[in-house]
């Protein structure tokens, strides 16, 4: 497949972004990676700001899609929390870099640009939350604050961003498969 353009942008934005925040990288800077110029960056995007919701959009469409996919083949609601811990450890992992970006700059983002990934957030935990709920109403998981809960267990992925580097003790696999591991364990009933 070839690189565009606008890939490369995409790219190289998100790296300098990634090492340097948002505040502190400039188009320059941004150019410079992807081996433009500096005029370029305006053919694509008309501010940094855009560059940067375009990412974060990105990001987290991927991310929406990763756990929709998960529970798509999971039958009991355990499964379906265990699938979604999984598949969005493995994909923090895999993509720590984008994901610290649209993580941490999302205040950087404008006021219409942050009610839409506003929005893509929400329909992710609206994933976890109906796997919890489902749950509770089986009597396979204790929940007491669902919302709560959902943030919690999700946060258990996006954390990953944070601290992991490819080439480290744990593959993302290793990490995914550990994270569903220690959710279900925290959401059984006492005693199951």
């Amino acid at each position: 497949m070839t690189t565009t353009a606008r890939d490369r942008l995409l790219d190289a934005a998100v790296e300098a972004f990634a090492e340097h925040g948002f505040g502190g990288t400039t188009t320059r800077d941004i150019a410079a990676r992807a081996h433009m110029s500096p005029a370029a960056v305006y053919v694509h995007h008309a501010t940094k700001e855009e560059l940067l919701f375009a990412i974060s959009l990105r990001g987290h469409q991927e991310a929406l899609d990763v756990l929709a996919n998960a529970t798509s083949d999971s039958a009991s609601p355990v499964e379906q929390v265990a699938s979604m811990v999984r598949a969005f450890s493995e994909w923090h992992a895999r993509n720590s870099r984008i994901g610290r970006v649209v993580q941490y700059e999302f205040g950087a983002l404008s006021p219409d640009h942050r009610a839409v990934i506003a929005d893509l957030r929400r329909r992710m935990e609206h994933h976890m939350r109906d796997a919890l709920v489902a749950g509770v109403d089986e009597g396979v998981l204790e929940v007491t604050d669902v919302r709560g809960t959902a943030r919690a267990v999700l946060s258990l992925s996006v954390d990953l961003v944070r601290w992991f580097e490819a080439g480290g003790a744990h593959t993302a696999a290793e990490l995914g498969r550990l994270h569903a591991d220690l959710a279900v364990r925290m959401l059984r009933p006492s005693g199951a």
